[in-house]
């Protein structure tokens, strides 16, 4: 097993795969902090409903949490990132026939599945950090041009900053096991990412619409709960459990499908 994660280590250093996953994170760290400042400033947000983006007021903003606010505002488009990479990832064995090979070299195909969820898991922490790098650089100057009050952010600075990025890190997780199996399923990163975005924009913000106060448990709200640390809607530890079966639902499907699928057509 560390074997095949080690493998799969080395086949993700790939230049382009990681400046362009890295780079997107980056790129929307600095964009939601712009937008999020501005729009607490004027005292406006994104529509109701809006596509996983859930922005704080003002007065959260200059609270000590407001340093890190914009990694847990924009988690479900980080989400939609991390799902696309790993289903580009996942899709790539089958759309170069490398599945063939890996499967003959490792009779045990649950051992290169396993390798493939811990590398990228390894990836996705790095991009976590990324994200959270550039938010701590960019929040600063969205703050002061937002004349949003800064004061309190240097209150315990580094617990904000730690467990936002953990919570941030363990729903990215889920994004991207999802991003997996879809992949898996369809043995195509073009379906599966069209399946993530669909659902994120436009599934899911017609069912909460349809449902109204009755869809928490649905993935995007769920998994922007978790990165929130909780929400008055769906608590932390229900956020949390919903996020575990998630993730074992998607793993056992992608399990089972990667060990019983006939891959020598």
């Amino acid at each position: 097993m560390l074997t095949a994660t080690r493998s799969e280590l080395v086949r993700l250093r790939r230049p382009r795969l990681l400046a362009g996953w890295f780079g997107l994170m980056g790129l929307f760290a600095i964009m939601i902090n712009t937008v999020m400042f501005t729009a607490a400033s004027r005292g406006t947000g994104p529509p109701a409903g809006g596509p996983g983006v859930s922005f704080p007021s003002a007065a959260s903003l200059a609270a000590s949490g407001g340093l890190v606010a914009g990694l847990s505002a924009a988690s479900n488009i980080f989400g939609v990132v991390t799902l696309s990479f790993w289903a580009v990832v996942a899709a790539t064995d089958y759309s170069t026939g490398l599945v063939r090979l890996l499967a003959a070299a490792q009779p045990h195909r649950w051992r290169l599945l396993v390798g493939k969820v811990a590398a990228l898991t390894v990836v996705t922490g790095a991009a976590t950090t990324v994200a959270t790098v550039v938010n701590l650089i960019a929040a600063w100057p969205a703050a002061r041009g937002a004349d949003i009050s800064t004061s309190a952010w240097t209150t315990s600075p580094v617990g904000a900053v730690a467990s936002t990025w953990l919570n941030t890190f363990a729903a990215l997780l889920v994004w991207g096991v999802i991003g997996l199996v879809l992949a898996v399923l369809a043995r195509s990163s073009a379906v599966a990412i069209s399946v993530g975005v669909g659902y994120v924009l436009v599934v899911e913000s017609i069912v909460k619409m349809a449902m109204s106060g009755s869809s928490d448990w649905l993935p995007g709200s769920t998994l922007n709960a978790l990165a929130r640390g909780g929400t008055p809607s769906l608590s932390y530890a229900a956020a949390g459990a919903l996020a575990l079966l998630y993730v074992s639902i998607s793993l056992g499907l992608a399990l089972t499908v990667v060990t019983r699928r006939d891959i020598t057509d």
